[in-house]
């Protein structure tokens, strides 16, 4: 899972809005009634809706790449099958998230057409390379981790169709961080080597797991009236600071250094302070200049240019079965 900050961008104002429409819309929202593909919907709403999911599901598509690339290299069996598990999990979780966008009068293969040419974003985390056995625990520990703060209240979404499908995300997610956790948990408790491993591969992912959840509220020109509609139920910044106090006492466990010199627990709050972000670097991977923005890009065309047979193949036989039912009848 995998959002940037869950909020989508800003629209343009409607053309030929309707005001008394729109109030009577606001007013479902505001009494949480779930709003359903035939229902009015104001274009703003829909076409934020649609940037977001799709980006949602741009990122468990992408997602599953870094991870991929270590299936053959697993450590063990068990991991190995655990791994490939969650890597398909991924790609359901895709395929769910382009389903409730398609009922926004979208079709799949415009957003992944989007996605092939570079004009749609995923979540910038993706763009980082996994180097060693131990990012893919950090992976699950604070990616998946950090999209469960995302996706959880996104079961609670104004629109019904992309509530419904968290439901089971969010429950396969919950299995993929604890995963990850259980693999940095071994590793920390193994040789000098492995805790090395370990400390470096949190070293690396640290801040740009804070980065997921998005720009500071400060500069989030939308993030507002999403939470107007009732898309998304908080803000980037307070996401991010619930992420950090859960997952501070988790590295404490772990005997893991979090690598942020400024960190320090305020008593008056209970939470955990954390230094600046460096959102240049965010902006950056955002805009398509990652370690990796180029090979993932890259292998998602190959992908998808390998399976064009199979999609085919596919719609030939749908087609056949249409005509043998019309010659039926």
């Amino acid at each position: 899972m995998y959002t940037q900050g869950l909020s989508g961008p800003v629209d343009q104002p409607d053309q030929g809005h309707d005001p008394e429409r729109e109030a009577r819309f606001q007013a479902r929202i505001d009494a949480e009634e779930r709003i359903e593909p035939n229902d009015w919907m104001p274009e703003g709403y829909r076409r934020t809706l649609i940037r977001q999911i799709a980006q949602h599901a741009h990122s468990e598509i992408v997602g599953m790449l870094p991870e991929g690339n270590w299936i053959t290299r697993a450590p063990s069996l068990r991991r190995k099958a655990a791994l490939l598990a969650k890597v398909q999990d991924e790609a359901g979780h895709g395929l769910y998230l382009y389903a409730a966008a398609e009922t926004l009068d979208i079709s799949r293969e415009e957003l992944v057409d989007q996605l092939l040419a570079g004009t749609a974003k995923y979540s910038s985390i993706f763009n980082y390379p996994a180097l060693t056995w131990a990012d893919i625990g950090t992976i699950g520990w604070l990616v998946d981790g950090a999209a469960i703060m995302n996706q959880i209240p996104l079961c609670r979404c104004s629109y019904g169709p992309y509530a419904r499908a968290m439901i089971r995300i969010c429950k396969e997610e919950s299995f993929h961080q604890r995963q990850g956790f259980e693999i940095m948990l071994t590793l920390a408790r193994g040789t000098v080597a492995q805790q090395a491993m370990a400390q470096d591969a949190l070293d690396r992912w640290w801040w740009p797991s804070l980065m997921m959840f998005g720009p500071p509220d400060s500069e989030s020109q939308h993030s507002d009236r999403s939470m107007r509609w009732r898309i998304k139920r908080f803000t980037n910044d307070a996401l991010r600071q619930k992420f950090v106090d859960a997952t501070v006492p988790q590295s404490q466990f772990l005997g893991l250094t979090i690598p942020d010199p400024a960190l320090h627990h305020d008593p008056k709050s209970g939470h955990w302070n954390f230094g600046p972000i460096d959102w240049r670097e965010f902006r950056r991977v955002i805009a398509g200049d990652g370690p990796c923005n180029r090979d993932r890009l890259r292998a998602r065309r190959a992908a998808h240019a390998a399976g064009r047979w199979v999609r085919e193949a596919a719609l030939a036989h749908a087609a056949k079965r249409r005509a043998r039912a019309q010659a039926a009848e």
